[in-house]
């Protein structure tokens, strides 16, 4: 009897082993929606994202997190880490063997994605499974190309934005909309402008060498080192020749984009810049600029581009990240996201693919009192160019600008 009691403990065990395995090498890509809901109900989801912006971190931590929660019963734990860290964390857990990521989801676009794609480091594609997908054009070659790359369904868009350049009209009457334009104002106004060390100030430069390229597709296509090489050479020895009219005579350049803020605010700089349209609106609701600051595109464009949301390889919660980002591109988190209440961010969804009550609501948000809209600068909207652009000029920027 004793050996019979044996042997059914023995069984249930493997039982229950085997259950288990079989449900973490369970194919999510092939499971119904009804599954994925049911495996991701009262699990935990880990995000890791960019922690900059206040507005971006409320809207995450008081509405997107408690609404996850009562909704689906699933707790979102993020994390601050933005395209370095994350691939660096990645690479650090290939290279161990990990098959239990400490990250679900990831916030990225352009040369993360590059570089993740490069080590495997992301799972998918995903997009199709998601309901809430439905709604999103994927015709648009701004959100189904990023940084020149197809997405193919491996990282899933979650807003969309135009790089404005950002001026006080009260001590600026006519700001700088090219390169010739920019060196006299400097020259006139000393001190008054710098180029952030970070995403904005290299986004900034590859608006710059666009021009250089002569054309607003001009670094379309993929990445070309000729080019490349010519074009960066004639925008080091721009800004070398000019740097002696940036802040602190061009001996030192920003970190962050952050310090940027605090400068254009007390008056510091004249001329600042930066994604969703400037980010202009909710600064002026904050009251950290002034109610009479102004955004425009370059002459030759700025840069239009999508973000996006990612799974890592190893996840642990491939259900819960696919359950969470279905949320986050529903057109309830877009809506409170657009909302100038929320991040007041242009939404990735294509308003005519939506219900008419949402419809209706989205054409009543409230429209922005200080930031030029998406609409006003389009016209002016240029491609990103290949990711590789951006990796060499940040390292060019340090060797050719800073260290010279």
């Amino acid at each position: 009897m004793q050996k019979y009691l044996s042997f059914l403990l023995l069984a249930a065990g493997l039982f229950f082993i085997a259950c288990d395995s079989q449900e973490k090498s369970k194919n999510w890509k092939e499971a119904s929606w009804q599954e994925i809901e049911q495996e991701a109900n009262g699990t935990n989801v880990n995000f890791m994202m960019w922690q900059g912006s206040p507005v971006i971190n409320d809207y995450i931590n008081n509405y997107v997190a408690p609404t996850l929660q009562e909704k689906y019963n699933i707790k979102l734990n993020v994390s601050s880490g933005q395209g370095p860290e994350i691939v660096q964390l990645l690479m650090g857990e290939k290279q161990a063997g990990s098959e239990e990521g400490q990250v679900d989801i990831v916030w990225i676009n352009g040369e993360t994605f590059f570089q993740l794609r490069k080590i495997e480091g992301l799972w998918g594609p995903f997009t199709e499974k998601l309901p809430n997908a439905e709604f999103i054009d994927f015709n648009d070659p701004y959100i189904s190309i990023d940084f020149q790359q197809e997405t193919n369904g491996m990282e899933c868009p979650w807003g969309i934005s135009q790089f404005a350049l950002v001026y006080d009209s009260a001590k600026t009457q006519n700001p700088p909309k090219s390169l010739a334009q920019l060196e006299q104002f400097i020259k006139t106004n000393p001190g008054t402008f710098t180029i952030s060390n970070d995403f904005s100030g290299m986004t900034l430069l590859k608006c710059f060498m666009a021009e250089l390229s002569g054309s607003p597709d001009g670094l379309d296509g993929a990445f070309n080192q000729e080019k490349y090489d010519s074009l960066s050479a004639q925008l080091w020895d721009y800004i070398n020749q000019n740097k002696k009219y940036f802040w602190k005579e061009g001996r030192t350049f920003p970190k962050e984009h952050s310090k940027m803020d605090q400068m254009f605010s007390s008056g510091e700089i004249l001329l600042s810049y930066g994604f969703s349209e400037g980010g202009i609106e909710d600064k002026v609701l904050q009251g950290l600029f002034p109610k009479s600051t102004k955004g425009y595109a370059w002459e030759n464009g700025t840069i239009l581009n999508s973000n996006y949301l990612g799974i890592t390889y190893n996840s642990q919660n491939k259900a819960g990240a696919m359950q969470v980002i279905n949320f986050l591109i529903s057109p309830e988190a877009q809506l409170k996201k657009a909302a100038p209440s929320g991040m007041n961010a242009n939404t990735v969804l294509d308003i005519s693919k939506l219900p008419e009550d949402y419809k209706k609501q989205f054409q009543e948000i409230t429209a922005r009192q200080y930031g030029p809209s998406l609409e006003e600068l389009s016209e002016n909207a240029i491609r990103e160019p290949a990711p590789e652009y951006m990796l060499n000029i940040y390292e060019d920027f340090r060797t050719y600008v800073i260290e010279k």
